[in-house]
């Protein structure tokens, strides 16, 4: 069975995701977007928690929304204003997850969502979600990565 770690990740909690779960036989495909975010934390939870909030969906930089080959895919999304990043509703929009295992994994200060559960949810109503709390500081986070 062939798995693939769909994510993006600003702060790096993603990518330390990303790591443990190539350490687990997935492949991995990180999303780059076309928005600039600030460098200030304090702006970037404001442009952040706005763009969720709208359901912005930013261009994607090079993305490859070819799943045929792959019955699990896992989603990664930083949880902003309690919601799925911008970012990962573009890649949503893109991807079939039909006949698909899905799991989301969010990550985030708090390590919880409620808006981003139901968004995962109404997206494909059979997926399973994982909420983690600073995957990249708290390691031991990563015990709850698949």
């Amino acid at each position: 069975m062939k798995k693939i770690f769909i994510y993006y990740s600003l702060t790096g909690n993603g990518d330390a995701v990303a790591h443990h779960l190539k350490k687990k036989g997935y492949d991995i495909r990180k999303v780059l977007s076309s928005d600039k975010m600030p460098k200030s934390f304090f702006f970037r939870i404001l442009m952040g928690g706005y763009y969720a909030l709208k359901e912005h969906k930013p261009e994607l930089i090079n993305f490859d929304s070819d799943i045929s080959n792959y019955d699990e895919i896992v989603i990664g999304s930083p949880i902003w204003n309690d919601r799925i990043s911008p970012t990962i509703l573009s890649v949503l929009d893109k991807l079939d997850l039909k006949d698909k295992i899905v799991t989301f994994v969010f990550y985030s200060g708090s390590g919880k969502t409620t808006k981003g559960y139901e968004k995962a949810k109404k997206v494909c109503p059979t997926c399973n979600t994982i909420n983690l709390k600073e995957p990249k500081n708290n390691l031991e986070e990563l015990n709850k990565a698949l």
